[in-house]
């Protein structure tokens, strides 16, 4: 069995603040260069600290510096190099469309080529983000690997498995696999996902949740 913990990274800096430092960056290189806030820098460290991760023999992380600035807490303990793959980057937004789509939020977990100019669409990005998973499952059988990535990346991967039964405007997520509630929440940040898989088969899907890491919206 190979097992792989796919983790959202932790809580970003105030993008209305970091925009008055990248005023001259479009939106996607923003997205790219924001760093995680002080209280996400200190709920990375709690969260690499967990003893589930001891056993982690091989870390990815997408190009983005929120992602790489939570995973380097494993990265230290654990002496192990942070493999960068852009695959696992964060869905690409395109113009900005809630004035245009009210129901914005909803409609790209709904409808699966939903998108912007200049964006990716649910299936895009989901596409990208198994061409990336399947490298590693061929590459490391039978070993655990941590991937610090995306909630919308993750969460569009995970509908590859999952059936959608609820998504609403407050971003309140419900997915169901193999006829077992997975997910039924806001997703949190830093939120972790463990995936089980048998070569390239889905064995099973939890959400593996920390007492001293509650619920903090991320600023997605």
């Amino acid at each position: 069995m190979t097992t792989i913990y796919l983790i959202r990274h932790s809580v970003k800096f105030e993008r209305s603040e970091f925009d008055k430092f990248l005023a001259d960056d479009d939106k996607n290189l923003k997205d790219e260069k924001t760093i995680l806030s002080v209280v996400g820098e200190k709920r990375a460290e709690i969260l690499c600290s967990k003893s589930i991760f001891d056993n982690v023999d091989v870390i990815f992380a997408s190009n983005m510096a929120r992602t790489i600035g939570t995973a380097k807490y494993l990265s230290t303990r654990l002496n192990k190099k942070i493999n960068i793959d852009r695959r696992f980057n964060e869905r690409r937004y395109g113009t900005q469309s809630s004035s245009e789509y009210k129901d914005w939020y909803e409609r790209q977990y709904l409808i699966s080529d939903f998108k912007t100019i200049g964006g990716e669409s649910q299936e895009e990005v989901r596409n990208r983000m198994l061409d990336g998973l399947y490298d590693v499952l061929d590459n490391y059988k039978n070993k655990t690997v941590a991937i610090f990535s995306h909630g919308y990346a993750i969460t569009f991967m995970l509908l590859k498995w999952c059936k959608l039964i609820e998504v609403d405007k407050q971003r309140k997520l419900k997915f169901e696999f193999n006829n077992k509630i997975v997910l039924d929440k806001v997703i949190n940040s830093p939120e972790v996902f463990k995936l089980t898989f048998e070569d390239k088969e889905l064995k099973d899907i939890e959400i593996i949740e920390f007492d001293d890491l509650p619920y903090m919206n991320a600023g997605i």
